[in-house]
């Protein structure tokens, strides 16, 4: 359950363990990487918290470091498009953050998670001073065009066993989300969240992808066995 503190009055610096899980901090000159490490923040966020609001000013480009985020949109009716989570490693807003524009989704944890946050003079700073920074930040939109693309053709999705395995093959993007590996830890009611089902329908279609040995239902997460297969079956007709 979130908390009544602002998520801002909450944030603290980054430790050296959680920056040896952000992706792009690698690829920066020594002198580029001491002055990010100055500039992160990190936020233990509660369930239910958000990271973003729709309307609000972009003040950082954040960053999952634990956990599980939802990015998600209300349109005029009323009702919610989800349009994909945010597990480890992933890293939104670059879009938003280039543009000085308002947020144009909402940003909810899942659960219990830690997210860190570059602020955007900073993010500036990284464009005009970084090669590296430029290339992780372009491969980031070019992976992200198509992201959103594939949200809403599952949001048109009338099987269900499409909409879970498309789902989860976009969890599993090694460029997006390089902090999940092989193993995802979601819950089937966290990915039921995700995916606009309910538990028990999720629960199914994960037991015919593990049948056809494509993925594993651990206890607490996913494994995958053939993403290859997982993804092929999520563009399958």
């Amino acid at each position: 359950m979130s908390t009544d503190v602002p998520l801002h009055q909450r944030r603290r610096g980054i430790s050296l363990a959680e920056a040896e899980g952000i992706p792009w901090l690698p690829r920066l000159q020594a002198d580029e990487r001491e002055r990010a490490l100055i500039a992160l923040q990190v936020v233990d966020a509660e369930p239910g918290d958000y990271v973003c609001r729709i309307g609000r000013p972009a003040t950082y480009w954040f960053g999952v470091v634990e956990g599980l985020l939802k990015m998600s949109s209300d349109n005029e009716q009323g009702s919610t498009m989800t349009f994909t989570g945010l597990p480890p490693g992933g890293w939104f807003g670059e879009g938003t953050a280039l543009k000085r524009e308002p947020y144009r989704y909402n940003i909810q944890a899942l659960r219990r998670s830690v997210v860190a946050g570059l602020p955007v003079a900073t993010f500036d700073w990284l464009l005009d001073h970084s090669i590296g920074f430029n290339r992780f930040v372009m491969g980031q939109l070019n992976e992200r065009l198509a992201q959103f693309i594939a949200a809403r053709e599952i949001d048109r999705m009338n099987n269900p066993d499409q909409r879970v395995a498309r789902s989860l093959a976009a969890l599993f993007n090694p460029v997006l989300f390089p902090g999940v590996g092989e193993v995802l830890r979601i819950t089937q009611q966290e990915l039921a969240y995700l995916v606009g089902l309910s538990r028990q329908r999720v629960n199914e279609a994960l037991r015919a992808l593990e049948a056809r040995r494509i993925i594993r239902v651990e206890y607490g997460g996913l494994r995958v066995l053939d993403l290859s297969a997982l993804r092929s079956s999520v563009f399958s007709r």
